[in-house]
C-alpha cells in the first residue's frame, strides 16, 4: 500500500530522489545534459525553484522550493508552455483555442487551461513532467519502450530554514564524492555546486537561496552563500598533515574510522556525516527543528499511528545540530562512504 506523501501548508521544501528502472547505469555526460535541460525547463513551466541538484548515472537527486499557488493569467501561461513544449506546440495549441473560441467552444480552452494549470505549484506534478519528458526524450532515442524509472520517488519534507536546507544541499552537492568520481565538488558538471561555481546563474540562484542573508550581507549575493557552504562541503571531511612533518594533524573520512567512531558509540561530526550515506535525508519523511517536524506531524495525525503521541525523532550517530526527522529509522541510518 502506496504512503501518502506529506506536503507542506504554504511554501514547501522538498528533498526528492528516483532512481533508473533495475538501478542500471543510462546517464553518460550527454544524457545528464539532456535531463538538466529537461528539469530547467519542468521547473520554470510549473512555478518552482531548484535549489541544487545531483544527477548521477543512475538516479537523481533534487532539492526543490514549491511556492504558494498565484494565478497564472493566459500570456504567462503560454510563455510556460513556450519553455516546455517550444513554439511549434504552442502556436498549434493557440490555433485550437482560436478555433474553439471562433465555433463558441470556449469552455474547452477553459479545460485544456486548467489542466495546464493544475500542473503548476505542485511537487508530485512538477516531478512527474520531468520524468514522463525525459523518458519520452531517452526512449525516442534509443528506440525504447517501457518505464526509465523506478517505482515512486521518494521526498522527504525540509523545513525552510538554512540550518535544514544547507544540510540537505551539501549532502546532494557530495554526492560525486561519495560515489567518488570526483574528489572535489566543484569538479563534478551535474550538480548545482558544480554549475554554480562554473558560474551558472540559477544554480548560484539556488544556492544563494538555501542561505538566508545575514547582517551585512547584500541579499541574493553568491560570494557570502558560497564562503558558508564551503564550511559544510570542505571542513572536516578531509585529510589534513602538517606542512614539513607531514604528520597527519586531522584524519580524513575513511571507511575505519567511520566504523570506529560508530563502534564506540561516538558522534561523527555533521560535515564527516555528510559523506556518508545518510538515510535520515531520503527516508526521514520530514525534516527540520523540533518545532516544525511537531508541527507537520500534528498536521498530518492521519499518516501516523493512534499510539504516536509526538512527531519529532533525534538523529543517531553523528552531530546533527538540532535537526530531527519523523521517522527514527532504527536500521543503519547512517553508513560507511559508498555510491548513494
Amino acid at each position: 500500500m502506496r504512503r501518502a506523501r506529506v506536503k507542506a501548508e504554504g511554501v514547501g521544501c522538498y528533498h526528492v530522489v528516483s532512481r533508473i528502472v533495475d538501478r542500471t547505469f543510462r546517464l553518460d555526460d550527454r544524457e545528464k545534459e539532456v535531463f538538466r535541460g529537461t528539469m530547467r525547463r519542468a521547473a520554470a513551466f510549473c512555478g518552482v525553484r531548484v535549489l541544487t541538484y545531483a544527477v548521477m548515472a543512475n538516479h537523481f537527486h533534487l532539492l526543490v522550493e514549491v511556492p504558494e499557488p498565484t494565478g497564472v493569467d493566459e500570456s504567462e501561461l503560454v510563455r510556460r508552455m513556450t519553455i516546455l513544449y517550444g513554439k511549434a506546440h504552442v502556436a498549434n495549441a493557440l490555433r485550437q483555442w482560436a478555433e474553439w473560441r471562433r465555433t463558441g467552444a470556449g469552455h474547452l480552452v477553459e479545460e485544456q487551461q486548467g489542466r495546464l494549470r493544475a500542473r503548476m505549484f505542485d511537487l508530485s506534478a512538477f516531478v512527474k513532467t520531468v520524468k514522463q519528458r525525459y523518458s519520452m526524450s531517452y526512449n525516442g532515442r534509443y528506440g525504447r519502450r517501457g518505464t526509465l524509472w523506478e517505482d515512486r520517488f521518494k521526498s522527504v519534507l525540509v523545513e525552510n530554514a538554512e540550518s535544514a536546507k544547507a544540510a540537505v544541499a551539501a549532502y546532494i552537492d557530495l554526492n560525486p564524492v561519495r560515489a567518488k568520481i570526483v574528489a572535489d565538488p566543484k569538479d563534478y558538471r551535474w550538480s548545482g555546486y558544480g554549475e554554480a561555481c562554473a558560474g551558472g546563474k540559477l544554480a548560484r540562484d539556488g544556492l544563494t537561496a538555501v542561505h538566508a542573508s545575514r547582517h551585512l550581507e547584500q541579499q541574493g549575493d553568491w560570494r557570502h552563500a558560497a564562503r558558508r557552504y564551503r564550511v559544510l562541503l570542505y571542513t572536516a571531511g578531509e585529510e589534513k598533515r602538517e606542512a614539513f612533518s607531514e604528520r597527519v594533524k586531522r584524519s580524513g573520512l575513511a571507511t575505519a574510522e567511520v566504523d570506529r567512531v560508530i563502534g564506540v558509540g561516538g558522534k561523527l561530526t555533521l560535515q564527516q556525516a555528510l559523506r556518508c550515506r545518510v538515510r535520515y535525508f531520503t527516508d526521514g519523511m520530514v525534516l527540520g527543528s523540533q518545532a516544525f517536524v511537531d508541527g507537520v506531524f500534528e498536521s498530518n495525525r492521519r499518516f501516523f499511528g493512534p499510539k504516536r503521541k509526538d512527531g519529532a525523532r533525534k538523529m543517531r550517530l553523528a552531530d546533527w545540530g538540532g535537526l530531527r526527522v519523523a521517522r527514527a529509522l532504527r536500521v543503519a541510518p547512517v553508513q560507511v562512504p559508498m555510491t548513494t
